[in-house]
């Protein structure tokens, strides 16, 4: 139930439900039923999400006297209407060197300083009001994720500031809180990367045109008496059915002691699961403490992508209550094989990249990424049609409801800290690294609670040993879960850390790229690179395929050479989409028959669409969430549990001739797979070719590799070998895998 309570205009929402903060364990009166204490004791907390009153300055500290603009929060400042000029144009010095350096722009625009804007603004300020339903000894402000840069004042006292772009920002508001009547809360945010202090971090893209400002994700208060429950980290053992509980208590009052209990509940039907567990912890005058408990979940649900099972840890002290979602889930890297391991047993990534924070600058964004309806289709719907269970958030964090949300679907996500440098001007040289350690740890608190998220990731192709010499080292051990690091292109720090890979075939200058190379790696025992990893570490491919197009069918600038050389220069939108889409399929075929990662996720699902950008998606009408049926046709099949891969492209084949096709079937699931293989030649507006039928089964997580012979069509024209796994017992059945080829006369 959720009740809304009118002040001056905006509407205040107080929530009568258990909801968890990101690394803030949040009580609400809903907890009043359990009967661990009473109403007075509870904590309350508002939402201030809704719509806020906006206005601009330049200096840092010039409050405006009056707000004209009103903006979504959570949402972006490009939002706001009326419209701001010039909002998100913003150019850095590594975007500019890329431009040139790719002959986008002349070589004249490359500049001297870390960046230029047109903005005649530095700052943009959000108000709202608000009226608290009841006293509390401590308020705190949560402002979850905003950029560049928060400064929070309440009723004329300034809070704080939080220099973080992606992390959760917490602020004591209780000295300034009026208590009986109407609060003036104002959030500052910069307006653009360039009002951060000097070495501030605000993530790093060479790609990237604009930069977006907002306040992104949820907004908070949070009241409660002494003591409160800080926050909350669960991390399972699934082999003992336990979990460990790290809590952090803080006191502002005078001594006490307090009972700490935990008590597992189911979150479907909020069925008790075994004992509480308590223990008596004594707290000094303004003293904070850490505890830890095990706590047994008995006859425990393993969470997993075919039955995200969540459970529910409720706590309490005497005066604080709070509930955090959990799943009873391990992940490792084993070594051994160059698998992920999930709960035990080896499990295959497949998805896509997710570059969230290029979209937010994308025309057709708008309030997209909080649209439930829009995000449960784009997070749930569309990767079950296309059999997908993991992604990797790239370049940006995502709000928290999208990590709620793939904790209950089931995703297995790599979630990047936006961290890429590779080009001048190295920011990584600039930032200073204290703030980047204190802001990883921030990423990994707000975070370590998600059964989605598996493996951290600390950049994007970037070199940088400070990462792995104190940045890592810094944080690893705050997560007791102990995930995995992925530490961009340098050496991962533990033989159980993955690393990543990103072999991009196709070349932009000749010699260009024929698939016909593919043909010979299978039992090549000694194949080059890039199809290896650059190291022993299991490793994971997110990035593959350098064939994006524009959603209206054009080329980018970095795919222009390519698809020139593929289709010309004269080709149509839809001869392209075609070929990206027959290629793309034929890349992810041949990657996951490869079987020497593990994961295999392209880029990018979701990507902005901009005059210069490099990379795209492949929907058509992302408003809509419409992908491009080429698209559909091709990476449906190619992501399919059972996966079909012919080991063929050659272009032409001789009408009649005899030979023998290697078709590859790998099973990506815990069962034996059996059914029956048929290789068919087909043409588009004729007569149908030869074809054979075989039988096959596939271990569980096997593989099975066949020498299928079938001679070629006797009549010239332009056929498809398709090969089809017909599987009865798998709803998905069959998986389709296409070669176009030319029949020629014989001799030529």
């Amino acid at each position: 139930m959720t009740v809304a309570l009118g002040d001056g205009g905006h509407r205040v929402a107080l929530r009568f439900l258990f909801w968890r903060l990101p690394g803030l364990a949040v009580l609400v009166l809903g907890a009043l039923a359990c009967g661990f204490a009473s109403a007075e004791d509870l904590r309350v907390e508002l939402s201030l999400d809704g719509t806020w009153s906006v206005a601009e300055s330049v200096g840092a500290e010039e409050i405006p006297a009056q707000f004209g603009h009103s903006a979504p929060v959570p949402g972006l400042t490009r939002q706001a209407q009326p419209p701001f000029p010039d909002v998100d144009r913003y150019e850095t010095h590594d975007y500019l060197y890329t431009m040139a350096h790719w002959g986008v722009r002349p070589a004249r625009e490359r500049i001297e300083g870390l960046a230029r804007t047109p903005q005649k603004r530095n700052f943009f300020w959000y108000h709202r009001r608000f009226t608290p339903p009841v006293r509390r000894q401590q308020a705190v402000l949560v402002v979850e994720k905003a950029q560049f840069g928060t400064a929070v004042w309440l009723n004329g006292q300034k809070l704080g500031e939080h220099l973080g772009c992606f992390t959760a920002g917490r602020f004591d508001a209780t000295k300034a809180m009026n208590w009986h009547g109407e609060n003036h809360l104002l959030v500052r945010i910069g307006a653009h990367p360039g009002a951060l202090p000097q070495g501030a971090f605000w993530g790093s893209d060479g790609e990237k045109a604009v930069w977006t400002p907002g306040i992104y994700d949820r907004v908070r208060l949070i009241l409660s008496d002494n003591p409160r429950i800080d926050w909350v980290q669960v991390a399972p053992r699934i082999a003992q059915s336990q979990i460990l509980v790290e809590s952090r208590l803080v006191n502002q009052g005078p001594a006490c002691t307090v009972q700490l209990t935990h008590q597992v509940r189911t979150l479907a039907g909020d069925r008790q699961v075994g004992l509480p567990v308590s223990d008596k912890i004594a707290l000094g005058p303004g003293e904070s403490t850490t505890v830890l408990q095990t706590v047994t979940v008995p006859d425990a649900v393993l969470w997993c992508p075919e039955n995200p099972f969540l459970y529910v840890l409720h706590s309490e002290c005497g005066s604080d209550r709070c509930r955090t979602r959990f799943g009873m889930r391990e992940f490792r890297a084993d070594p051994a094989t160059g698998r992920a391991m999930l709960n035990g047993k080896p499990v295959y990534l497949r998805g896509a990249s997710i570059t969230l924070h290029r979209f937010f600058g994308d025309p057709q964004c708008d309030g997209l990424p909080w649209d439930e309806a829009w995000l449960r289709r784009f997070l749930v719907d569309i990767p079950r049609r296309l059999h997908w269970n993991a992604f990797r958030l790239c370049i940006g964090p995502a709000p928290q409801r999208w990590l709620d949300l793939a904790d209950e679907a089931g995703l297995l996500l790599q979630y990047e800290f936006p961290i890429w440098s590779d080009r001048p001007p190295m920011w990584f040289t600039l930032w200073k690294q204290d703030e980047i350690i204190a802001q990883l740890q921030e990423f990994v608190r707000d975070n370590w609670n998600h059964p989605s998220v598996v493996i951290w990731d600390a950049s994007n192709e970037t070199r940088w040993p400070f990462l792995g010499e104190k940045a890592i080292p810094a944080v690893r051990g705050l997560d007791l879960s102990d995930r995995p690091w992925d530490n961009g292109y340098n050496k991962p720090l533990r033989p159980e850390d993955f690393c990543e890979h990103h072999p991009y075939l196709m070349r932009t200058q000749p010699p260009f790229f024929e698939m016909t190379e593919l043909e010979r790696l299978f039992g090549d025992p000694k194949p080059r690179a890039p199809f290896l990893p650059p190291f022993p570490n299991p490793a994971i491919i997110n990035e593959y395929d350098w064939l994006w197009l524009h959603r209206d069918g054009r080329p980018t600038h970095l795919s222009r050479p390519v698809f020139e050389h593929l289709v010309g220069p004269a080709a149509t939108a839809d001869q392209r989409r075609q070929a990206a889409a027959y290629l793309l399929g034929g890349l992810t075929e041949f990657w996951r028959a490869w079987r020497k990662y593990a994961g295999v996720m392209y880029l990018a699902y979701l990507d902005a669409d901009l005059p210069d950008c490099f990379t795209c998606d492949n929907f058509r009408d992302v408003r809509r969430l419409e992908l491009d049926p080429w698209f559909l046709q091709f990476m449906e099949q190619a992501f399919k549990p059972l996966g079909v891969y012919v080991n063929f492209w050659q272009p032409q084949v001789s009408a009649g001739a005899e030979r023998h096709f290697t078709v590859v079937l790998t099973n990506d699931t815990y069962q034996a797979i059996q059914g029956t293989l048929e290789l068919a030649w087909q043409a588009p507006d004729g007569p149908k070719g030869p074809k054979t039928r075989v039988l096959f089964e596939v271990l569980p997580l096997g593989q099975v590799v066949r020498k299928v012979p079938l001679p070629a069509p006797s009549e010239v024209g332009s056929y498809q070998l398709v090969a089809s796994a017909e599987a009865p017992s798998m709803p998905w059945s069959p998986t389709i895998c296409r070669r176009d080829v030319r029949v020629v006369p014989a001799g030529k």
